[in-house]
Protein backbone atom coordinates (compact mmCIF):
# COMPACT_ATOMS: atom_id res chain seq x y z
CA UNK A 1 0.00 0.00 0.00
CA UNK A 2 1.27 3.45 -1.09
CA UNK A 3 -0.30 6.42 0.19
CA UNK A 4 0.97 10.14 -0.36
CA UNK A 5 -0.69 13.41 0.98
CA UNK A 6 -0.07 16.89 2.33
CA UNK A 7 -1.99 19.08 5.07
CA UNK A 8 -1.63 22.60 6.05
CA UNK A 9 -0.92 22.86 10.06
CA UNK A 10 -1.54 26.21 11.54
CA UNK A 11 1.54 26.04 13.57
CA UNK A 12 4.78 27.54 13.42
CA UNK A 13 7.21 24.60 11.84
CA UNK A 14 9.36 24.42 14.98
CA UNK A 15 6.14 24.01 16.82
CA UNK A 16 5.28 21.32 14.42
CA UNK A 17 8.62 19.97 14.62
CA UNK A 18 8.46 19.72 18.35
CA UNK A 19 5.19 17.59 18.40
CA UNK A 20 5.79 15.38 16.27
CA UNK A 21 8.95 14.26 18.72
CA UNK A 22 6.53 14.39 21.57
CA UNK A 23 5.00 10.98 22.71
CA UNK A 24 2.11 12.60 24.46
CA UNK A 25 1.09 14.12 21.35
CA UNK A 26 1.27 11.36 19.04
CA UNK A 27 -0.54 9.19 21.49
CA UNK A 28 -3.39 12.07 21.74
CA UNK A 29 -3.51 11.97 17.68
CA UNK A 30 -3.15 8.24 16.69
CA UNK A 31 -6.23 6.33 16.29
CA UNK A 32 -6.55 3.73 18.69
CA UNK A 33 -2.92 4.69 20.40
CA UNK A 34 -3.31 2.60 23.90
CA UNK A 35 0.53 3.45 24.59
CA UNK A 36 3.49 5.04 23.21
CA UNK A 37 6.57 5.56 24.68
CA UNK A 38 10.64 7.43 23.83
CA UNK A 39 13.37 4.44 24.01
CA UNK A 40 15.60 6.68 22.68
CA UNK A 41 15.67 10.37 20.58
CA UNK A 42 15.40 7.75 17.50
CA UNK A 43 13.11 5.14 19.00
CA UNK A 44 10.09 4.80 20.06
CA UNK A 45 7.93 1.64 21.44
CA UNK A 46 3.83 1.31 20.82
CA UNK A 47 0.75 0.08 21.07
CA UNK A 48 -2.32 0.81 18.92
CA UNK A 49 -5.90 -1.13 18.75
CA UNK A 50 -7.17 -1.25 15.17
CA UNK A 51 -10.68 -2.15 13.81
CA UNK A 52 -10.52 -3.30 10.25
CA UNK A 53 -13.55 -4.44 8.43
CA UNK A 54 -14.94 -7.12 11.17
CA UNK A 55 -11.25 -7.66 12.64
CA UNK A 56 -9.70 -6.23 16.00
CA UNK A 57 -6.35 -6.16 16.51
CA UNK A 58 -3.81 -5.04 18.63
CA UNK A 59 -0.83 -4.14 17.23
CA UNK A 60 2.55 -3.99 19.24
CA UNK A 61 5.48 -2.78 17.86
CA UNK A 62 8.25 0.01 17.40
CA UNK A 63 9.26 2.52 15.46
CA UNK A 64 12.66 3.70 14.13
CA UNK A 65 12.98 7.65 12.98
CA UNK A 66 16.32 7.96 10.44
CA UNK A 67 17.42 11.05 8.14
CA UNK A 68 16.37 13.33 11.27
CA UNK A 69 16.80 16.88 9.58
CA UNK A 70 15.33 19.32 12.31
CA UNK A 71 12.86 21.11 11.96
CA UNK A 72 12.51 19.91 7.68
CA UNK A 73 11.93 16.26 8.71
CA UNK A 74 12.86 12.79 8.87
CA UNK A 75 11.77 8.97 7.94
CA UNK A 76 9.99 6.62 9.95
CA UNK A 77 9.80 2.91 9.54
CA UNK A 78 8.87 0.38 12.08
CA UNK A 79 7.03 -2.98 12.34
CA UNK A 80 4.19 -4.23 14.17
CA UNK A 81 2.57 -7.78 15.35
CA UNK A 82 -0.70 -8.46 15.45
CA UNK A 83 -0.94 -11.75 16.79
CA UNK A 84 -2.96 -13.83 14.81
CA UNK A 85 -4.22 -11.12 12.76
CA UNK A 86 -0.69 -10.98 11.01
CA UNK A 87 1.87 -8.13 10.95
CA UNK A 88 2.36 -4.83 9.21
CA UNK A 89 5.19 -2.94 8.48
CA UNK A 90 6.42 -0.21 6.49
CA UNK A 91 7.64 3.70 6.31
CA UNK A 92 7.02 7.32 6.03
CA UNK A 93 8.81 9.69 4.79
CA UNK A 94 7.63 13.42 6.63
CA UNK A 95 8.61 16.81 4.96
CA UNK A 96 7.97 20.35 7.41
CA UNK A 97 8.24 23.60 4.91
CA UNK A 98 6.75 26.64 6.08
CA UNK A 99 3.57 28.08 4.76
CA UNK A 100 2.59 31.80 5.40
CA UNK A 101 3.45 33.37 8.37
CA UNK A 102 2.44 30.94 11.63
CA UNK A 103 1.63 27.74 9.52
CA UNK A 104 3.26 24.66 7.93
CA UNK A 105 2.79 22.38 5.29
CA UNK A 106 3.39 18.67 6.10
CA UNK A 107 3.75 16.54 3.13
CA UNK A 108 3.98 12.84 3.78
CA UNK A 109 4.74 9.44 1.54
CA UNK A 110 3.59 5.91 2.61
CA UNK A 111 4.20 3.14 2.31
CA UNK A 112 3.58 -0.17 4.00
CA UNK A 113 2.59 -3.95 3.67
CA UNK A 114 0.09 -6.38 5.99
CA UNK A 115 0.36 -9.88 6.32
CA UNK A 116 -1.31 -12.79 7.81
CA UNK A 117 -5.43 -12.53 7.98
CA UNK A 118 -5.59 -9.14 8.06
CA UNK A 119 -4.38 -9.24 4.29
CA UNK A 120 -6.88 -11.46 3.44
CA UNK A 121 -9.64 -8.83 4.07
CA UNK A 122 -9.18 -7.40 0.71
CA UNK A 123 -6.67 -3.91 -0.62
CA UNK A 124 -9.58 -1.77 -0.67
CA UNK A 125 -10.49 -2.40 2.52
CA UNK A 126 -7.02 -1.80 3.94
CA UNK A 127 -6.42 1.38 1.96
CA UNK A 128 -9.95 3.22 2.93
CA UNK A 129 -8.60 2.13 6.73
CA UNK A 130 -5.61 3.30 6.37
CA UNK A 131 -6.92 6.58 5.07
CA UNK A 132 -9.39 6.96 7.51
CA UNK A 133 -6.49 6.49 10.12
CA UNK A 134 -4.65 9.11 8.46
CA UNK A 135 -7.46 11.62 8.40
CA UNK A 136 -8.38 11.20 11.99
CA UNK A 137 -4.28 11.14 12.69
CA UNK A 138 -3.87 14.91 10.79
CA UNK A 139 -7.35 16.65 12.25
CA UNK A 140 -6.58 15.63 15.79
CA UNK A 141 -2.86 16.82 15.76
CA UNK A 142 -3.50 20.11 13.84
CA UNK A 143 -6.05 20.34 16.37
CA UNK A 144 -3.52 19.45 19.52
CA UNK A 145 -0.52 21.46 18.22
CA UNK A 146 -2.65 24.68 17.19
CA UNK A 147 -3.95 24.94 20.32
CA UNK A 148 -7.25 26.27 21.37
CA UNK A 149 -8.76 29.02 18.76
CA UNK A 150 -7.99 32.64 19.95
CA UNK A 151 -10.84 34.18 22.06
CA UNK A 152 -13.53 35.66 19.84
CA UNK A 153 -13.92 39.16 20.71
CA UNK A 154 -16.97 39.42 22.76
CA UNK A 155 -20.05 40.25 20.97
CA UNK A 156 -22.98 42.35 22.28
CA UNK A 157 -26.05 40.15 23.13
CA UNK A 158 -28.63 41.31 20.94
CA UNK A 159 -31.37 42.94 22.23
CA UNK A 160 -34.47 40.89 23.35
CA UNK A 161 -37.04 41.03 20.32
CA UNK A 162 -39.63 43.61 21.80
CA UNK A 163 -42.77 41.70 22.70
CA UNK A 164 -46.40 42.94 21.54
CA UNK A 165 -49.59 42.45 23.45
CA UNK A 166 -51.60 39.79 22.27
CA UNK A 167 -55.16 40.91 21.61
CA UNK A 168 -57.78 39.18 23.87
CA UNK A 169 -60.53 38.57 22.09
CA UNK A 170 -63.86 39.72 24.01
CA UNK A 171 -65.72 36.73 22.99
CA UNK A 172 -64.28 32.99 21.27
CA UNK A 173 -67.37 31.32 19.95
CA UNK A 174 -69.74 32.94 20.12
CA UNK A 175 -69.28 32.86 24.41
CA UNK A 176 -67.27 35.90 26.63
CA UNK A 177 -63.73 35.43 27.24
CA UNK A 178 -64.03 35.42 30.76
CA UNK A 179 -66.15 32.00 30.48
CA UNK A 180 -63.53 30.20 28.84
CA UNK A 181 -61.16 31.23 31.19
CA UNK A 182 -63.39 29.68 34.85
CA UNK A 183 -64.28 26.27 32.06
CA UNK A 184 -60.43 25.94 32.06
CA UNK A 185 -59.84 26.82 35.77
CA UNK A 186 -62.90 24.67 36.55
CA UNK A 187 -61.44 21.38 34.28
CA UNK A 188 -57.77 22.15 35.96
CA UNK A 189 -59.45 21.75 39.51
CA UNK A 190 -61.37 18.46 38.58
CA UNK A 191 -58.14 16.71 37.08
CA UNK A 192 -56.52 18.05 40.36
CA UNK A 193 -59.08 16.29 42.43
CA UNK A 194 -59.27 13.09 40.15
CA UNK A 195 -55.76 12.26 40.61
Amino acid sequence: MDMTGERRIPAPRETVWQALNDPEVLKDSIPGCEHIEKVSDTEMTARVAVRIGPMNARFSGRVQLSDLDPPNGYTISGEGQGGVAGFAKGGATVRLAEDGPGATLMTYEVKAQVGGKMAQLGARLIDSTARSMADQFFDRFAARVAGPPPAAEAAAPAPAPARLPLPVPSEMFGLPTWIWISIAAWLAIVGLMVL
